[in-house]
């Protein structure tokens, strides 16, 4: 197997998210298989640049898979093509010479475009200030240590936690919805007793804000769950859903 291989772009090039963007096309020749698609990105970009022409926008933070701030739609994928891998965690080996690749950035009306494929996702920030915490008092540390926490929610608690907050749940789903980012936030703290005295002024205040911020309605597509770098479930969503109906009621 050859270690390089060479592939045509085709690349969402969007000023400001007032202009009307369109696609640059760009070849890309000679791109080692073992370096990430971020970094197969900065190549093209230094390129770019000694040739005096803009570069690709792009988010980037950690590169690890951890902090949430990459991601972009890699032919109709968010996060391209390998489940449960980040964009910057992608590697080049798991492309074919000579492919071509559309790359855009994650769509929804809440997600404002900075610029090319950085994406504005503060409205995550406004549902979690809405609720995505504990204001009761829970003492130090080892007061925490010492309350008893079922195993199994411990697990649930934790695996909902796992979410990074990088919106691909929403550009993945044909509604633009949020439920299964707010679900989560809302599940792990659900699960653990510090968060069971607010759960239903949290639940009613994060979702409320979610349907404020102008995401869609959640029709059980489970897109959201299939392009979850970190394969949220969309259990937490049901989950949502009755204890949301129980405050109702």
């Amino acid at each position: 197997m050859s270690e390089v291989i060479s592939l045509n772009l085709q690349v969402w090039k969007q000023s400001s998210n007032e202009d009307v963007g369109s696609f640059e096309f760009y070849s890309v020749k000679d791109i080692s298989i073992h370096i990430s698609f971020l970094e197969m990105l900065d190549v093209v970009n230094e390129n770019l640049q000694k040739e005096g022409k803009e570069p690709i926008a792009f988010d980037s933070d950690c590169r690890e898979g951890i902090c949430g701030t990459c991601g972009f739609v890699i032919d109709g994928v968010a996060h391209g093509p390998l489940a449960k891998t980040t964009v910057c965690q992608l590697h080049m080996r798991h492309f074919k010479n000579g492919q071509t690749l559309v790359i855009e950035p994650f769509r929804a009306t809440p997600f404002k475009i900075v610029k090319d494929l950085v994406v504005d996702r503060s409205s995550f920030d406004q549902i979690i200030q809405a609720g995505g915490y504990v204001t009761v008092s829970t003492g130090n540390a080892p007061d925490a240590n010492n309350i008893l926490i079922a195993k199994e929610n411990a697990e649930e608690a934790f695996d909902s936690a796992a979410c990074i907050g990088c919106g691909a749940c929403v550009a993945s789903c044909p509604n633009a919805s949020a439920a299964l980012f707010t679900s989560a936030k809302i599940s792990h703290l659900s699960h653990l007793p510090q968060g069971k005295i607010e759960e239903d002024e949290r639940v009613k205040s994060m979702v409320t804000t979610m349907d404020d911020e102008g995401f869609g309605s959640c029709s059980n597509h489970a897109e959201c769950e299939a392009v979850c770098p970190k394969g949220i479930s969309i259990s937490n969503i049901a989950l949502m859903r009755r204890n949301l109906i129980k405050t109702i009621l």
